[in-house]
């Protein structure tokens, strides 16, 4: 190392060292000098219209490249993103959130200092509570060492972390004798071994084994294994609703989406009659468990997460989920000869009937037969999520929602940070009218930097989630023309969707069009909703007209 290496250079070179090439932000007096520090260096500075859309885009960037960087200025900055940072914690998201902040000398001479919330650590203990860790680099003597410590636990437990950087501390150097964090434990041999034994003999054992697949397979790289192990053991495989692309939709092992009551019955029945359920990397949530109509009986249940292993009745401590992962792949799990066969069919090809109005259960219908290996699905809150669940995903990670703390507004900024951390995929964003007047300006982020997703707004004049729930005026918006974006951009094409053939054209040339973005303004009726979010309102319906 450098000995005169500086706090904000070190900082930048710890986040090369972890992949990262982007980070998103918006930039303000108090990070300005941060700021050119990127701009310098090999990370580019992807500027958004607004706080949250870089939050949003930082995460998505985080679940496809392994860590996110949002970077902005304190407090009206820092606060905006306190909810895109809410969400990274609840769905384990590694963003690191870098905040500029007032520096330490002038703090003593202006305590009234612009920005400024009640005391000068209030945004810090904010974050305190949204973060696994976080720090104030104000000490060049532990600087280094701090930023080490942060960075590892964002990795360690795939969830965000809280940078503050005063800006006189910028360009000081810090200290290169430093002591060097360790590198995450493994996992308690002996424990672990008998958590295998315990598991690999109730597996063997099994007349109908099924692994029940979730999201931390994804988070904590360990698709590739997930899918040996399906292979190796040809036992089938389902998985959650926030675990959806774990692995490729259409893998003969894969007989669906389990949700409850609320998922397909075939999955269900499957599922819930195994007499040893395999639960790897899965959140036990509302929206996952389908609104606690899951009936999954712990007596024959193996439940591993990053946090928790439990066979049975018996509870492990230490034991990391790669490492169980991995031994089960190792182990003697005795190969099962015959299974069912994916029970899940593509729908045949979409032939549109000219002049027919589109409804929901077309529109997906013709989606599935659009998207390709190529293509990264994009859900926001709403029948985009839940219908979208009927979408056959081809390959792993091709998939994207906050399916778990479901905020609203997530996916047109997160089609930024996707193609941002894989150039190669094509977003295909899918949002509600609702969501997208939320975020949907950040459109102009993707034709600044040249971005092409296509994004499939379903206009039904409101929010259709919560009419069934309890509808009043409060669910409706205005509408807007949402095609004619393109107009007050410059770039683009736009398209009005009312009928099937309209609907035909606009993916025809929306497919040939690859220089910029497309956008399809999808008329359906504000009644029309999939048969996933029906259930899904019912149920919460029924919680709340019970209160």
């Amino acid at each position: 190392m450098n000995p005169s290496t500086s706090i904000g250079n070190y900082l930048i070179e710890k986040l090369l060292e972890c992949g990262v090439r982007h980070a998103f932000g918006v930039p303000g007096d108090f990070v300005l000098g941060f700021d050119k520090l990127l701009e310098e260096s090999a990370i580019e500075f992807i500027n958004t219209c607004d706080e949250q859309g870089a939050g949003f885009a930082a995460d998505a960037y985080a679940r496809l490249r392994g860590l996110g960087v949002v970077c902005i200025t304190y407090c009206v900055g820092g606060l905006k993103v306190t909810n895109t940072t809410a969400q990274a914690f609840a769905e384990k998201s590694p963003v690191v959130v870098i905040s500029g902040a007032p520096g330490k000398n002038e703090r003593i001479r202006n305590p009234l200092l612009h920005h400024k919330v009640r005391e000068f650590d209030t945004q810090y203990k904010v974050f305190q509570e949204l973060t696994i860790a976080s720090t104030v680099l104000d000490n060049p003597n532990i600087a280094f060492q701090e930023i080490d410590r942060v960075i590892a636990a964002a990795l360690k437990y795939k969830r965000p972390v809280y940078i503050e950087l005063p800006r006189d501390m910028v360009f000081v150097t810090g200290n290169p004798n430093y002591q060097a964090v360790k590198q995450p434990e493994a996992s308690h041999a002996e424990v672990l071994n008998e958590a295998l034994n315990e598991a690999v003999t109730l597996i063997n054992n099994a007349r109908q084994p099924v692994i029940l697949a979730g999201v931390e397979m994804n988070r904590f790289g360990l698709q590739e294994e997930l899918l040996q192990l399906v292979e190796k053991t040809n036992m089938p495989i389902a998985q959650t609703l926030l675990g959806k692309s774990v692995i490729s939709e259409l893998h003969p092992n894969y007989i669906g989406l389990y949700q409850g009551a609320m998922g397909q019955e075939y999955t269900r029945e499957y599922v819930e009659s195994s007499d040893c359920l395999i639960m790897l990397g899965t959140f036990l949530s509302d929206i996952n468990l389908g609104i606690f109509t899951a009936d999954l009986n712990p007596k024959h249940s193996i439940y591993v997460t990053s946090e928790k292993t439990s066979i049975r009745w018996h509870n492990y401590e230490e034991i990391r989920l790669q490492d169980f992962v991995r031994g089960l792949l190792a182990a003697d799990i005795r190969r099962r000869e015959s299974i069912v066969t994916n029970p899940l069919k593509i729908p045949a090809s979409f032939s549109p009937i000219s002049g027919q109005p589109i409804t929901i259960a077309r529109l997906f219908g013709r989606l599935n037969s659009f998207i390709d290996k190529n293509t990264i699905a994009i859900a926001d809150v709403g029948d985009a999520l839940f219908a979208g669940l009927e979408l056959f995903i081809h390959d792993k990670s091709r998939f994207v929602s906050p399916a778990y703390y479901a905020s609203v507004g997530f996916a047109v900024p997160a089609s930024i940070g996707a193609q941002f951390a894989n150039p190669s995929l094509r977003p295909l964003v899918l949002v509600g009218d609702g969501a997208f007047q939320m975020t949907g300006i950040e459109l102009s982020t993707v034709v600044r930097y040249g971005l092409n997703p296509i994004v499939i707004v379903l206009n039904n004049k409101g929010y259709a989630t919560e009419r069934p729930m309890r509808d009043g005026a409060f669910n409706d918006i205005l509408n807007w023309r949402y095609s004619r974006i393109t107009e007050l951009l410059g770039a683009g094409l736009g398209f009005e969707v009312n009928t099937e053939d309209e609907l035909e054209a606009a993916l025809m040339q929306s497919q040939a069009y690859s220089e910029g973005f497309c956008i399809l303004d999808v008329h359906l009726d504000p009644q029309d909703t999939s048969p996933a979010l029906k259930r899904l309102s019912s149920a919460l319906g029924e919680r709340i007209g019970s209160q």
